[in-house]
């Protein structure tokens, strides 16, 4: 899996009704995603997304809103803020703004960033999707959640292990406990049942 190269970035724009594409912010992402303090939230972590909404595309009902929320979800991530989402989607308006982007995807974009904050889509089809292919490293292989969860604790290396083992046991557990992971039938059909199993055990583990 490897960074999006600069021909999709292109196809994205063209999709949203910009001819030019913004080379110096797809090499500003680039330089934000490579950060060295992110260990997750990086370029694969992009490039993953990318591939898991290719594979279900057709559940968007603005294709090109998602895929620009996706790009932009995680282009400002410090781990001790608590305000990364708002400050991304910020940055999403900015780029849009000064790239011509009608208002309207805009905003829909923005707010399809918003959405994983907390992970609470509503009746909103293209925010269940957001949420979605961001949540679909928790249905991966055992070796690939664990290398995920490995990451993590990296990005939070400041945190004492004590403390981080039980708030991210917490976070876990609030996932397991929903109905559902997935907040669609094709992510549910795909990760439901492997998600549980690894947050069980990384319960398990950190407990």
């Amino acid at each position: 899996m490897s960074w999006p190269d600069l021909n999709r970035w292109s196809a994205l724009w063209r999709a949203a009704g910009v001819d030019d594409a913004p080379v110096q912010w797809y090499e500003r992402l680039t330089t934000a995603y490579a950060e060295p303090h992110r260990h997750y939230h990086n370029q694969l972590h992009i490039g993953e997304c990318l591939v898991e909404f290719d594979q279900a595309r057709h559940l968007a009902v603005y294709p090109a809103a998602v895929e620009l929320a996706l790009w932009f979800h995680d282009a400002v991530y410090k781990p001790r803020a608590g305000d990364n989402e708002e400050q991304s989607a910020a940055l999403l308006k900015c780029c849009a703004v000064e790239t011509g982007v009608p208002g309207s995807l805009v905003e829909t974009a923005a707010r399809l960033v918003m959405v994983t904050k907390n992970h609470e889509v509503g009746a909103d089809a293209d925010a269940a999707l957001m949420v979605d292919v961001d949540l679909s490293i928790l249905g991966q292989s055992e070796d690939r959640f664990s290398e995920y969860e490995q990451q993590i604790r990296k990005e939070y290396g400041w945190v004492p292990r004590p403390i981080f083992a039980s708030k991210r046991a917490e976070i876990l557990q609030r996932f397991l406990a929903r109905p559902t992971i997935f907040a669609t039938e094709w992510f549910r059909a795909k990760y439901e049942q492997q998600a549980r199993r690894n947050l069980k055990a990384s319960i398990a583990n950190l407990r």
